[in-house]
């Protein structure tokens, strides 16, 4: 997220497996021996996007469980160019950022990976409450 609250999105390659040239909000790949979830979220965001990020003591804002594997959600709050970025090109052809509005036309228009509508509100919610679920009431 940039701190104007906008996710950045990436356009899958054309020729990928699944879902070829659709918007994502996700980096990733599997972990391999020897990684943990943290280490392969590290190394995947420099691989596609060619931005360094530490996450050296933060946690998963959010874990996916499916059968047999796993997705963990971390959140890194920075402002970068989208110049900057080093895409890598068998993956990623595209990137822009995208508040929530944007990204729930895109998905309403066919442009993204159908994630459900409810799922991406909610990374926009946590990520405005600091990852925090709980609503305390006084």
């Amino acid at each position: 997220f940039n701190s104007r609250g906008e996710m950045l999105l990436q356009r899958r390659h054309p020729e990928k497996d699944g879902w070829p040239g659709m918007w994502d909000i996700t980096m990733g790949g599997s972990a391999v021996a020897g990684d943990d979830s943290r280490t392969a979220a590290e190394r995947e965001v420099l691989e596609e996007m060619g931005i360094q990020v530490d996450l050296s003591g933060v946690r998963p804002v959010l874990t996916k469980h499916r059968p047999h594997i796993f997705d963990d959600f971390y959140f890194v709050d920075m402002d970068i160019a989208l110049e900057d970025l080093r895409l890598q090109p068998e993956e990623v052809c595209d990137a822009k950022w995208a508040d929530e509005a944007e990204a729930l036309r895109m998905l309403d228009a066919g442009e993204f990976i159908p994630y459900h509508k409810s799922f991406i509100s909610l990374l926009f919610d946590l990520h405005r409450h600091g990852g925090n679920i709980h609503r305390y009431e006084e």
